[in-house]
């Protein structure tokens, strides 16, 4: 009963966008969505109502594709009107205007969504068939699930005194709820800080306490790590204005409540405080916590929520480490050890956390799309998308315009790729678009196109000359010269050229801050200032000439009396005749 052939489970911006190239694609597909509409997460989070990514409005092109590159809350889709630089003018946009993006794009596009359906326990039958039911007792039947409901699940570490802390999740808007108050937050993410930041004016002090240290957007290149538009307390750290900052394991934390004057205090050898002056320090940071707090907020994120399946079907974690609040998934974003079992949107992160942006929507947008190809060829037969070149001086300028314009491989840096496959005659080519790096040695398989010749990858990449620790506003973080292209620390195009298709076993054996295998040849095109990737020397002149040497043809163009005079004395004329 109520079969499909595709369950996408969770109508936020990861399902929607997958069923938007479902839809597109005509195939039998359901979105289950526990909500009464779309985006129901950001009907509540952030809590403080204001979003981290990005919407620039203006760029100075028209180019649509450009302009993705900038604009970090729009969905894929073919109507323009779909875009949230329509919907706001704010740089960082309120949550309730995505939600009603979000409901637009389902609404304009006829995505074929079932609200108010919480799904539970997913399972597996014996004629590998999955099946799961909804809160009404309601069967449904499908041959293949993405499981696109998010990273959901406050995360709620129970050491000993939680009870005393408030969660993220059911955290006060209403200022005067903090005045006066001194309050300690645990996590130091962007929601911890957005929290610190809303508050601080209201408080007597802030700390904040978390394993690592801070790590800042600007020093990592990750968008994950804290932005600078929540960064107001480390102002006051630093300046010294009461709030601080120091280190713990919060596995580890005590706290209780004083009977004398109900302050919260932080403890150590399972000890009870019985006075604020007692002495008994915590073995936290030196004594940073002695005077105790008004209130403790637990800020440490959230994760993926494994009960939904049934305990029959076994989907582990990605590891013990940050990245366990996310299902352990393969390359192709399936299950691992569950056959037709997918993830999509921040899903799927693990592959790339702390790394690329395929924890959020200008990132996973295309992660989606990786996925949809990737299935298309598996279960339909339909190739991944490409374009076909005839002539290597006609591939120079797609190559110079994917660099310079796409938002795929620019936001999905280090993760997704371009790829050529070059025929025998090494002057044809087949070129595709936005292929997972880590699949490369798959390729044929994933997506139906033969490699018999050498093929070449494009990546865009950030240097391995920055550190978190490191100032990344220091006076030599800006390489200029193309013949020291790869030491730049900025977003550039990098060419790996191999002469045969990589094995599984080179992936598997390559450096671990490589992505991928040492090449036959590789060439870093050197960084620019605004990332534009067209100077004739530094940019065009490097590409081709390193084409050249790949390929052992000339590249170069040619007047006409030129290739008259070439062909009165050889027999072959340049390509460029």
């Amino acid at each position: 009963p109520n079969y499909k052939e595709y369950c996408v489970i969770g109508a936020g911006p990861g399902g929607l966008q997958m069923a938007y190239f479902l839809e597109n694609a005509a195939r039998d597909y359901i979105v289950f969505e526990k909500g009464y509409g779309a985006g129901t997460f950001y009907l509540k989070y952030p809590i403080h109502r204001l979003l981290i990514s990005i919407n620039k409005r203006n760029t100075g092109k028209t180019n649509k594709e450009f302009n993705f590159r900038h604009d970090w809350n729009s969905l894929v889709s073919h109507d323009e009107s779909l875009q949230m630089t329509k919907y706001s003018e704010d740089f960082f946009p309120p949550a309730d205007t995505l939600v009603q993006y979000l409901n637009d794009f389902a609404t304009k596009l006829n995505l074929k969504i079932q609200y108010n359906s919480t799904i539970h326990d997913v399972m597996k039958r014996e004629d590998k068939l999955f099946q799961m039911w909804d809160q009404h007792d309601n069967t449904y039947t499908c041959k293949y699930v993405i499981m696109a409901t998010g990273i959901a699940k406050p995360k709620e570490p129970q050491f000993q005194g939680h009870e005393y802390v408030d969660g993220y999740e059911d955290l006060s808007v209403n200022r005067s709820d903090f005045e006066k108050q001194s309050v300690l937050i645990l996590g130091r993410g962007n929601a911890a800080h957005e929290t610190a930041q809303h508050i601080m004016g209201n408080t007597n002090v802030i700390h904040m306490m978390s394993r690592s240290t801070t790590r800042l957007a600007w020093a990592t290149h990750y968008v994950g790590d804290l932005r600078a538009l929540n960064n107001g307390i480390l102002d006051t750290y630093q300046l010294k204005s009461l709030d601080g900052l120091f280190e713990g394991d919060v596995n580890e934390l005590i706290v209780t409540k004083s009977p004398l004057d109900g302050r919260l205090y932080i403890l150590h050898d399972n000890k009870t405080l019985t006075s604020p002056g007692q002495d008994k320090l915590p073995t936290i940071a030196n004594d940073a916590v002695r005077d105790g707090y008004d209130r403790i907020i637990r800020c440490l994120g959230f994760e993926f929520d494994f009960d939904i399946f049934h305990p029959s079907l076994v989907v582990n974690r990605a590891g013990n480490s940050r990245k366990g609040k996310y299902p352990r998934i393969s390359f192709l974003f399936e299950a691992l050890g569950s056959r037709n079992l997918y993830f999509a949107g921040t899903n799927a992160h693990s592959l790339d956390h702390r790394k690329s942006a395929g924890g959020f929507i200008h990132g996973y947008r295309y992660t989606a799309r990786s996925l949809h190809h990737a299935l298309e060829w598996k279960n339909h037969g339909v190739q991944w998308p490409a374009v076909k070149f005839n002539n290597p001086m006609d591939l120079i300028p797609h190559i110079l315009k994917r660099v310079n314009e796409a938002s795929d491989i620019y936001q999905m840096f280090s993760a997704l790729c371009d790829v050529v496959i070059f025929g025998e005659d090494k002057i044809s080519s087949t070129y595709l678009e936005a292929y997972p790096c880590s699949m490369l040695s798959r390729l044929p398989r994933v997506t139906g196109h033969p490699t018999p010749e050498g093929i070449m990858v494009i990546a865009m990449e950030y240097g391995k000359n920055f550190s978190p620790g490191k100032d990344p506003f220091h006076d030599e973080r800006v390489t200029n010269e193309p013949s020291q292209a790869h030491q730049s620390n900025f977003l550039h195009p990098v060419m790996y050229y191999y002469n045969h298709l990589i094995t599984d076993q080179m992936f598997i054996g390559k450096h671990k801050d490589w992505i991928l295998p040492v090449p036959d040849r590789i060439l870093h095109i050197v960084e620019d200032f605004v990332t534009k990737f067209d100077a004739p020397n530094p940019h065009v002149l490097m590409l081709r000439r390193f084409l050249e040497d790949n390929l052992g043809v000339d590249l170069r163009h040619w007047f006409a009396e030129y290739c008259f005079m070439f062909s009165l004395l050889d027999a072959n004329l340049p390509i460029g005749c």
